[in-house]
């Protein structure tokens, strides 16, 4: 290090070092009501600090309320839809057995005869009525003549022999089944083609 940079680092020491001193010796000469100032401005910055936590636990709290309060009501809304559901099932399911006996009687009525014609034409028109009123709320009526069997939506209850069908293809519905919203409230009873 050469001789003028031991001056220069010197003097630099003696600058900081009188710079302490000086602050030193302000501080000493700071009147006892300029003391009392510097004590009420910690003294607020505390109280602010201490208001400022206390806020950000009442917003949290908030948002907590709030969310609570969402989550509530979606589950009430999502437990109502699924009463609505199983209500209209139930209901569905005690009018399966009537739509089954009216399509059985149309089945069974001699439609050559007459007198017996406009009876037919009447339960058609009511067994029309009530699939009509299925699918106004979502009751689908699954006749799956022709479609590929699936366990899911068909009870197979017999498989025979036909040519020109393919393997397990519906080729009678025994019983029509029925569908809400894609879940199967009962299945089609079918026969299905075999190999």
């Amino acid at each position: 290090m050469s001789e003028e940079q031991k001056v220069s680092v010197e003097e630099a020491i003696e600058t900081v070092l009188g710079e302490e001193q000086a602050a030193a010796v302000e501080a000493e000469l700071v009147e006892p009501e300029a003391s009392e100032e510097i004590n009420m401005i910690e003294e607020l910055g505390t109280k602010l600090a201490l208001a400022e936590e206390a806020l950000k636990e009442q917003k949290d709290q908030v948002i907590r309320a709030k969310a609570h309060a969402q989550n509530e009501i979606r589950k009430a809304g999502i437990d109502a839809e699924s009463k609505v559901k199983r209500t209209l099932k139930r209901f569905t399911e005690a009018l399966l057995p009537v739509a089954d006996s009216l399509e059985m009687a149309i089945s069974h009525i001699d439609k050559e005869n007459e007198a017996l014609a406009k009876m037919a034409e009447g339960v058609e028109l009511t067994l029309k009525s009530m699939i009509d009123s299925f699918a106004k709320v979502g009751i689908v009526q699954l006749n799956p003549v022709g479609e590929q069997a699936n366990p899911e939506k068909h009870q197979i209850v017999s498989q025979q022999k036909i040519e020109g069908k393919a393997a397990n293809e519906v080729v009678v519905v025994m019983q029509k089944g029925y569908e809400y919203n894609g879940v199967i409230i009962r299945p089609a009873m079918v026969m299905v083609a075999s190999a």
